[in-house]
């Protein structure tokens, strides 16, 4: 046997055993919601929303080594998977990028980055599907389906429970006959209790799959204004004082209404582009306003 056979074996011996020693991976997904939790100087605060429905940047997530989503997940850079700061876990979204109008489907299993720059962390594989380039960002649209979501985390454990009431019925329901056939004496109506009636029940959605289909729709593209929203006020005066913090970067109060109740926002913008977006909301970071973040408006 030659040096350099017997150097081949060995190194053939050592991945052996190295790959042997390799930690692996035990996938558990189950249901997430979480404490807040601070990334950088930034509090996230997480809570349920089925009905979430917001815009900001998409970026790509990075790294490819092997690891575990927040949710118990196998994290893999070929699925349709994102990561968001808050919403629980899992979650089924609609994530269109508004430049393009591409829109896929995607699974919501992560925390993502904590960058407040950015609402959501995507995999290349969604990227790639949405016609992003493989180093930027895109403007995006995140729509949660509601009854997606909750299939999602009624399949794993730790879901919280759900209260069904059933809708209030009356305590005698009225019965009609039918007339009967000839030489049958006539009968009348009659009344039968609720209860040996039972209410047609729905069968639940099934779960959607771990790994989402890869389905993209086309529509019409929407690219917006980038804005950076500083936050919104019931009362005008506390809105003209976190103005005043910004007022030298433009920061206007607009008035808008959430039902019938009145809100004052502070926002700054239409801004030119992402870099613009970002060096503003890095200033209003800056001056103490934690809730500042990028949307498109």
């Amino acid at each position: 046997m030659t040096l350099g056979s017997a150097s081949v074996i060995l190194s053939a011996v050592l991945a052996s055993l190295l790959s042997g020693c390799a930690p692996q991976l035990k996938p558990d997904p189950h249901y997430v919601l979480g404490k807040p939790y601070q990334a950088g100087t930034i509090w996230y605060y997480p809570k349920e929303s089925y009905d979430l429905d917001e815009t900001g940047l998409a970026a790509i997530a990075k790294g490819d080594a092997p690891r575990l989503t927040t949710d118990g997940e196998v994290f893999d850079q070929t699925a349709l998977a994102a990561g968001h700061p808050i919403i629980q876990l899992p979650a089924i979204a609609r994530l269109t990028n508004l430049e393009n109008g591409r829109e896929v489907t995607v699974r919501l299993n992560d925390r993502g980055s904590g960058d407040p720059r950015r609402l959501v962390e995507i995999t290349r594989r969604t990227a790639t599907l949405l016609g992003m380039p493989s180093d930027g960002v895109a403007r995006v649209r995140l729509r949660v389906l509601p009854n997606e979501s909750h299939a999602a985390a009624e399949a794993v454990p730790g879901a919280p429970s759900l209260a069904i009431s059933a809708a209030p019925r009356g305590s005698v329901v009225e019965v009609a006959e039918l007339p009967p056939p000839p030489g049958v004496r006539q009968g009348n109506g009659r009344t039968l209790p609720a209860a040996g009636i039972a209410a047609p029940v729905d069968a639940p959605p099934p779960a959607p799959p771990m790994r989402l289909p890869e389905a993209v729709t086309q529509t019409v593209p929407n690219p917006g204004r980038l804005m950076v929203r500083l936050d919104s006020f019931e009362e005008y005066q506390y809105a003209s004082v976190q103005r005043a913090k910004m007022v030298a970067a433009g920061a206007r109060i607009v008035s808008v209404f959430e039902g019938r109740t009145e809100r004052f926002r502070v926002e700054i913008g239409p801004l030119p582009d992402v870099a613009h977006a970002e060096a503003v909301l890095n200033q209003a970071l800056a001056s103490g306003i934690p809730d500042a973040r990028i949307v498109v408006d």
